[in-house]
C-alpha cells in the first residue's frame, strides 16, 4: 500500500497536514500528530501494514501490541478517506492462470 499521490503533505511547526488535490471524493485536511505524520511519510513508498509497526517499534518506545493498534487506526482513517492505494498483497507472485481461478 502507498499514499495516493493525489494527496500532498505540508508541514507547519509539529504538524502535518494531508490535503487531497485534484478531484477526490474527500474534501477537507488532515492533520497529523507526530506518530501518524511519521506513517504518512512511510506511506510515500510502497509498504506493509507489519513494515509500519516495525519502523515504529524501532522509532519509539512502546509496546509491539499499542503500536499495531494506532497503526491500525491510523491505516483505517486513511482508507476512510480513500487515501491509500492498495497493492494486492495475497497475490503477489500468483501466475495469471492462478489469479484466474481465484
Amino acid at each position: 500500500m502507498k499514499l495516493k499521490s493525489c494527496y500532498v503533505t505540508q508541514d507547519v511547526d509539529d504538524t502535518q497536514f494531508l490535503v487531497p488535490i485534484g478531484a477526490e471524493a474527500f474534501n477537507g485536511i488532515v492533520r497529523s500528530n507526530k506518530t501518524a505524520a511519521y506513517i504518512v511519510e512511510l506511506l510515500k513508498k510502497e509498504t506493509t501494514e507489519e513494515e509500519i509497526v516495525d519502523a515504529l517499534y524501532e522509532k519509539y518506545d512502546a509496546p509491539r501490541e499499542r503500536i499495531s493498534e494506532d497503526v491500525r487506526e491510523i491505516l483505517t482513517t486513511m482508507r476512510s478517506i480513500n487515501a491509500l492505494e492498495e497493492s494486492n498483497q495475497v497475490l503477489k507472485g500468483v501466475g495469471e492462470n492462478d489469479k484466474a481461478k481465484l
